[in-house]
Formats: structure tokens, C-alpha cells, sequence
């Protein structure tokens, strides 16, 4: 696992406790907030995946 990857899921994992939280408190914005930082939370760890893929394939020896 690379930076990227780690980042991602704890950018996640904070956008569902936000999501939570504005959905047992009626408060709409947040529940927003959340769904925008689980959005950027999957789009770093997919970043960091294809680092993780790319290291991985020049590793291999032909």
C-alpha cells in the first residue's frame, strides 16, 4: 500500500462518518459534504492503485 492508497481510505472513511452524522441529524449539507469527500477519498485510492500497479509491473523481471 502507498500514500495515495492509505490517504484515500481515511478520506472515505471521514466522508461516511460525515454522511452519517448528516443523516441522524437532518442536516442535509453534511450529509452532501460527505458524499463529496467519499467521492475524493475513491478517486485518490484509485489513484494510488494504479502507482501500486505501475511499481509493481516495472518490478517484474522479464
Amino acid at each position: 500500500m502507498n500514500k495515495d492508497q492509505v490517504k484515500g481510505v481515511a478520506e472515505k472513511v471521514k466522508g461516511k462518518v460525515s454522511e452519517t452524522v448528516g443523516r441522524a441529524t437532518g442536516d442535509r449539507k453534511q450529509e452532501v459534504k460527505g458524499d463529496a469527500q467519499q467521492a475524493a477519498g475513491e478517486t485518490r485510492k484509485k489513484a494510488g492503485d494504479v502507482k501500486e500497479a505501475v511499481k509493481d509491473t516495472t518490478r517484474k523481471p522479464v
